[in-house]
């Protein structure tokens, strides 16, 4: 049973001075900094390379391999890396490795042109999307285990400092990308983007630095209990050969996590989890998709963008993401979740009114800020509502069968968003209305199985 004592202001906001948060924060900027990559940087690259919108909503597919991670992360859980395991731990090895391949594949962007090279620069960001999708699943797993299983109050906190990571990595690296790529545009150089890949790439070199003061827990009861449970599966299948070991192996590695979590549930109640994991930020996946496409057309520069969208989405979203995790400590995750299901509805009505109204900076800042606080109560309630739900046997599995799930939503439906908006013949406000009303099958899901779920919210 998961549970939240209530306690005064300053003894819960005095969680946030843990040292551990820190190491959070950056774990989160880890994280959050590739979606820069295949995501807004991406995007906007093919749109001022001359392709159309249904063609930049479609690559956006690449996406989809976060929704399937959770195929690949029992081997993550039991594979080492070699020689880097034995140095640097086995979550901070396998973080190291796809950071590599990130690094590498932007050095290959640095040589593409899109109109020229689209398959090929599609492909890239499919391996980047994969390599991000994989190190999601170590990351996640490497901050649970920062944290005490009985730690609640520090997991919330957590929850909430990840999500402060993530949106810095986000956002800042965002904005870092946009004026880099307007100066060196308004500099003549004709190949701003393709240097502007490079310079993110020191980056990510600075953040694999600071993953060495990232302390890795040495679990040995995890490996003791999955060898245990391979065994066990071993047993019945009939000792004594390579067939039925390396059966045992696979079984336990796969079907190990995903029956531990419906055996703690209740079939009925994970299935609700499921649906509601999947349902609840698809919304919001719709708008984001479109957002950078929809503030170029309406007229503003990429300075603008970094401005509005990025410098100010970032500071809201930190200030707002921490409230919001003292909200889930003292009210807990349920009403959080609702509070930002009806957010994430409101916001996105914002955005109707401005595309209606026509450019308006105060519009434009009212929006976004509106925007990153129902993003940042969001996402701090789902984090710590899927972490709190792990067992720590199969930490990098159960958390990204769930995470990866609610990714689904947002990146497989979410990909036909630009062919949304051409359908609608360009109709923005119309566009923004619907993705409010995708919020609604979510709530009502969670309406059904809060009782179910024996959440205590003291």
């Amino acid at each position: 049973m998961i549970e939240f004592r209530k306690q005064n202001l300053s003894e819960t906001f005095s969680v946030y001075f843990d040292i551990r948060m820190l190491k959070i924060l950056l774990l989160g900027a880890i994280q959050g900094f590739p979606w820069v990559l295949i995501g807004s940087s991406l995007s906007l690259w093919l749109k001022e390379d001359g392709l159309d919108r249904s063609t930049i909503g479609w690559a956006g597919l690449i996406f989809g391999v976060y929704a399937f991670n959770y195929l690949w992360a029992p081997l993550i859980d039991r594979i080492h890396i070699p020689f880097l395991t034995k140095k640097i731990g086995h979550r901070r090895a396998w973080i190291v490795s796809m950071q590599i391949i990130i690094l590498s594949s932007l050095v290959l962007w640095s040589m593409l042109k899109p109109s020229e090279s689209l398959a090929l620069v599609i492909s890239v960001g499919l391996l980047i999307a994969i390599a991000s999708a994989t190190q999601d699943i170590t990351v996640d797993a490497l901050r649970i285990e920062q944290i005490g299983e009985q730690e609640g109050k520090s997991m919330a906190a957590g929850a909430a400092m990840v999500v402060v990571g993530w949106w810095t990595g986000y956002k800042l690296g965002g904005v870092i990308s946009l004026f880099t790529a307007d100066i060196l545009e308004n500099s003549g150089f004709q190949n701003y983007w393709q240097l502007t890949f490079l310079i993110l790439g020191t980056l990510i070199i600075l953040m694999n630095i600071g993953l060495m003061f990232v302390n890795e827990p040495i679990n040995n009861d995890r490996g003791a209990i999955q060898k245990n449970n391979d065994n066990l599966i071993s047993n019945k299948l009939g000792k004594g050969n390579i067939f039925s070991k390396s059966l045992a192996w696979i079984s336990g590695t796969i079907s190990g996590p995903i029956i531990s979590f419906f055996k703690k549930n209740g079939f009925s109640i994970a299935i609700g989890i499921l649906g509601f994991v999947f349902l609840f930020k698809i919304g919001e996946a719709f708008l984001g998709r479109m957002s950078i496409i929809f503030y170029k057309e309406i007229g503003f520069s990429k300075s603008d963008i970094a401005i509005y969208s990025k410098t100010l989405g970032w500071i809201t979203t930190v200030i707002f993401t921490l409230l919001g995790g003292l909200f889930v400590i003292r009210s807990g995750v349920l009403k959080a979740m609702f509070l930002a299901g009806i957010l994430m509805a409101g916001t996105n009505l914002l955005f109707s009114v401005l595309a209606w109204s026509g450019k308006s900076e105060v519009l434009f800042a009212v929006a976004v800020i509106f925007d990153d606080i129902a993003a940042a109560f969001a996402t701090v309630a789902f984090v710590a509502f899927i972490s709190l739900l792990v067992d720590r046997t199969y930490t990098a599995t159960q958390y990204a069968l769930l995470a990866s799930i609610g990714t689904a939503g947002r990146t497989t439906l979410a990909s036909s968003s630009g062919a949304l908006v051409d359908w609608l013949h360009g109709d923005w406000g119309i566009f923004f209305i619907i993705t409010a009303i995708m919020v609604i099958p979510s709530l009502i899901i969670l309406y059904y199985i809060k009782d179910k779920l024996k959440i205590s919210e003291k």
